[in-house]
């Protein structure tokens, strides 16, 4: 394979909704430029994408595939990414290390929930996009609807390349209003036969043409100029002035292919071909110190390492793009995020699982290697005196949890360590060692997403594991002052143990005031604040103590031990066992013995007084409220928010979003564990959602006694 320059290689991410043909026109693309001989078919598990068994099993795309073609001496990496949203770390990493954004529509239903996430990623990032019609071979495909959906959501600057003469099982040719070309096929596919536009279609296409220069002209001063003067551009002129308005996001083309019958995609590689940007016309990528890094050849080597696949026979497969420099077999690096070497000892571009070696990549070029020592995705490796690092990829937080286990308990050890390394191949998935709610939690994007997780676990790695609901991480407080003392007395033949501490616990809040004065039962309490420490709680909130014992009545030496008695009942707070905050404790008195005082003593007595304090102070339960935002179609609208307030939810506020409805609530975590798959349901697949956590909020009373109820039951179990 002959070497690419920078100048000669384009990088494209295939987005678009489950269903809507990504993997099959993956199969017409490679075939077109002669890469396989043979287009594979999903129904026989013989396609270049969707090559791991999960993905065979199920029917669906779990991971992205690597691949590229080589069209008219240039060389297109595509990266074709999984339609669900479940999998929206794999897209959200294509879209990163890619320049153009090709985003597939099912021409039965046009834009779709899918389309709507893809393209709002696209908007974050910056990144050109193309609208590709598909399946125009439907029975149920609308071309000049689905064109009406677009550019209902996206306005303007969506601009038709081409149109179909007829939609349907009958499709088999359509009009390039670019280069005002009838393109028909036979039934195979395939090279088309080009004819001029006929007669009945000129009117048509000459007012799409217009449009399509027009939109041409307009971002390029000199091309407007000629526009105005002879209202018609070049063919050239219109490809440089097609390619300026997409790297701008100041147009968003559409064309038409059916990928299943291999009709359209010559063209489209032609348009990929001509049109899309460069690596080098694009913005500039920054390291983490904010310092631009151009991708030119004459630079020092740098390599982002973008993506991990674990394949039987092989282990890991490390995708990598070349930030800068050139990268040739056999090149020592030095790894800028963990401070090892590496050697390059092979080299490969890919097409799915096939790869082919090279000798070299150069800058902005995409290729893999396999039999790297100590590389984990987000890795950057660095030639001599070379201190690039890359992070530029930020992962949406996840939204469904579930506890795992081992169906074994001795597999415990071996489950975390398969976890971790699944982690290299999809950053989406979180695994968490919860200390606090005694479960190991896998977080992920949606019930698909851990569903995937468990059946690889158990099909692939032979390791049977249960999902479990997973513990809501409650908190408690007080709400109102209290007071107690304890004396812990011990005696046992020589030496015994006494302390005795009296103290007084309030909620606290930041900036209250000092202490001074207390009354309870009629009796005053004077406070003389000799010492205060805070502590942040690592689970959140404060605990702030108090000095103010006088007279010597508890030696000084002995405060840190109440402190530490103090804490671990905070650690498990008196209603359900969970983390307490919030409070703010004042040891105003107590005694101790010349001989029997000691450091446990009085850690036990700080522990007793505080715990019985803490019972006598309104103690309630609080429990963690997520924003959610959750973009649902219009029509559906009304079903969501009555779930939603089934879910104890408060809703916020709504707004319209590009042909959806934007609804903003607030709800507690405990009614989010199964909100995915309802949504899912509820909308037909058509919505999705984002949450972040908000705060601690205290819990209804029905709903506090009920898990007070829940927390005694399980510690008479447990007794």
């Amino acid at each position: 394979m002959k070497v690419y320059q920078t100048n000669e290689i384009k990088n494209i991410a295939l987005l678009g909704n489950d269903g809507s043909g990504k993997t099959t026109l993956t199969e017409a693309l490679l075939f077109e430029s002669g890469i396989i001989k043979r287009r594979g078919r999903i129904t026989a598990k013989n396609t270049v994408s969707d090559y791991f068994p999960v993905e065979q099993e199920y029917g669906y795309s779990v991971f992205s595939t690597v691949y590229h073609v080589e069209w008219n001496g240039k060389k297109l990496n595509i990266i074709d990414c999984p339609g669900s949203d479940d999998f929206v770390g794999a897209a959200m990493t294509a879209l990163n290390v890619t320049d153009t954004a090709v985003l597939l529509l099912n021409g039965q239903y046009g834009p779709e929930v899918g389309t709507q996430n893809h393209f709002r990623y696209t908007e974050k990032l910056g990144k050109p996009v193309i609208f590709l019609v598909n399946q125009l071979d439907s029975p149920n495909c609308d071309f000049d609807k689905v064109l009406e959906q677009l550019t209902e959501n996206y306005g303007s600057k969506v601009v038709p390349v081409q149109y179909p003469l007829s939609t349907g099982p009958d499709f088999n040719s359509l009009i390039d209003v670019l280069l005002m070309k009838k393109y028909s096929w036979g039934p195979e596919g395939g090279a088309p036969t080009i004819e001029p536009v006929p007669a009945e279609e000129m009117e048509k296409a000459m007012e799409w043409h217009k449009r399509l220069v027009e939109a041409a002209a307009e971002h390029d001063e000199t091309l407007m100029e000629k526009f105005f003067e002879s209202e018609s551009l070049t063919e050239d002129e219109m490809r440089e002035g097609i390619r300026k308005g997409l790297a701008a996001r100041g147009m968003f083309p559409v064309f038409c292919v059916c990928a299943g019958k291999d009709m359209g995609v010559r063209r489209l590689m032609e348009f990929l071909g001509n049109v899309v940007p460069f690596v080098d016309e694009m913005p500039v990528v920054h390291n983490t110190r904010g310092v631009p890094v151009p991708p030119v050849a004459d630079a020092p080597t740098s390599l982002y390492f973008f993506k991990t696949a674990v394949e039987p026979h092989i282990g890991d497969v490390q995708y990598f793009k070349v930030m800068s420099g050139v990268v040739h077999e056999g090149d020592d690096l030095n790894n800028a995020d963990r401070g090892s070497k590496e050697r390059m000892a092979q080299l490969y571009v890919c097409a799915g699982a096939n790869r082919e070696k090279v000798e070299e990549l150069r800058a902005g070029d995409i290729g893999c290697t396999v039999k790297l020592k100590d590389v984990k995705t987000g890795n950057t490796l660095n030639s001599k005196d070379c201190e690039n690092r890359f992070n530029f990829i930020k992962y949406p937080n996840p939204k469904y949890t579930r506890a795992i286990k081992p169906e074994n308990e001795a597999d415990t050890e071996k489950m975390m360590a398969i976890l971790n390394r699944m982690r290299e191949e999809d950053p989406t998935w979180v695994v968490e060692q919860s200390k606090e709610l005694k479960q190991i939690l896998v977080h992920g994007q949606g019930e698909f997403h851990l569903r995937t997780l468990k059946w690889r676990l158990e099909n692939n790695e032979k390791l049977a594991v249960q999902f479990l609901e997973p513990k809501i991480p409650y908190r408690e407080t007080i709400t109102k002052a209290a007071r107690a003392d304890y004396r812990h007395k011990k005696q046992s033949g020589g030496a015994g143990q006494f302390g005795e501490v009296h103290l007084i616990v309030e909620p606290y809040y930041e900036g209250m005031p000092t202490p001074e004065v207390y009354k309870f039962n009629g009796q005053e309490f004077k406070i003389n604040v000799k010492g205060t420490e805070t502590v942040d709680l690592e689970w959140g909130g404060k605990l702030v103590f108090i000095n103010s014992v006088v007279g010597g009545a508890i030696d000084t030496r002995f405060m840190p031990a109440i402190l530490k008695g103090i804490m671990s009942r905070m650690e498990q707070g008196p209603l359900t066992g969970s983390y307490a905050r919030d409070v703010r404790v004042i040891v105003y008195d107590g005694k101790m013995h010349p001989v029997d005082s000691n450091e446990i003593s009085f850690m036990l007595a700080g522990r007793n007084a505080f715990s019985e304090a803490f019972k006598n102070a309104g103690p309630k339960i609080l429990e963690p409220i997520y924003d959610v935002e959750v973009f649902v179609p219009s029509d559906k609208l009304g079903d969501v928010m009555s779930d939603m307030q089934g879910r104890r939810g408060m809703i916020m506020g709504m707004s319209s979003e590009k042909g959806y409805e934007k609804l903003a609530a607030k709800v507690p975590l405990k009614e989010m564990s199964n909100y995915s798959t309802a949504l899912s349901s509820l909308t037909g697949g058509r919505a999705s959602f984002i949450m972040k956590f908000a705060s601690y909020e205290l819990v209804p009373t029905d709903v506090q006694n009920k898990l007070m109820k829940e927390f005694e039951e399980q510690e008479k179990d447990e007794a």
